[in-house]
């Protein structure tokens, strides 16, 4: 290759990751990938595609160099390449809810109440927790608290919420956390514990903003 043909060689290759984000399924299968790895199968079931459909979307994501992948017996099971990745997916989804209207407004009309408090997040939370200021829930199913969830958090999946309100410490501020701003179930999880009468805040970030900021995580079973 001539020297000069370098640039047009590297936005080929550059492009490849532009392409592979311009699925929104793509998308979705990234969120899922930044809470925890998992199979093909188990990403089908998750967004409503068939596993071969979801194994072409994948191989766009590898392509890409945006997931990896082991073999787990006769399994394939998926990953984010890296932390690198994490961040990259969070870039893309904030540039969304701050450049363009459209999203803002759905965001206005769909998760305004009760809105997510910004100041709680990173080291500010970890100190709360410590102090025993605060209880963080964890919303997501057990699966994702299991691979990996913030320090000190108690797994309350979503679905089993309305069974389980009866475990939820009503003796101090709760601070409850999902897939990140956009997650339907920290804010309806939410807006059912104020219903409930709990003292509690909806985090705008989870697992995903924690892994980008390099703070730790903790995999121990479920509390």
């Amino acid at each position: 290759m001539d020297r000069k043909q370098l640039p047009d060689s590297l936005y080929e290759q550059f492009s490849l990751i532009g392409k592979a984000l311009s699925s929104p399924t793509r998308l979705r299968v990234l969120n899922l990938l930044c809470q925890r790895e998992h199979t093909v199968t188990d990403l089908a079931d998750k967004i409503d595609e068939s596993p071969a459909n979801l194994s072409a979307h994948l191989k766009k994501l590898d392509q890409a160099s945006l997931v990896s992948r082991r073999k787990e017996g006769r399994r394939v099971v998926y990953s984010v390449a890296n932390d690198r990745i994490v961040r990259l997916w969070l870039t893309v989804r904030d540039t969304g809810l701050e450049e363009m209207p459209e999203v803002r407004e759905l965001m206005r009309e769909h998760a305004s109440d009760p809105p997510a408090d910004p100041d709680l997040k990173g080291e500010e939370i970890l100190r709360k927790v410590r102090d025993d200021d605060i209880v963080l829930l964890d919303l997501r199913p057990t699966a994702e608290f299991e691979a990996g969830h913030l320090p000190e958090a108690r797994s309350l999946p979503f679905d089993e919420l309305e069974r389980r309100l009866d475990e939820v410490p009503d003796d101090r501020e709760l601070v409850a956390y999902c897939r990140g701003p956009y997650c339907v179930a920290a804010i309806r999880g939410v807006e059912r514990l104020h219903e409930e009468g709990f003292d509690v805040r909806r985090m705008p970030g989870g697992v995903a903003e924690w892994r980008a900021e390099g703070l730790p995580l903790e995999t121990t079973q479920s509390r």
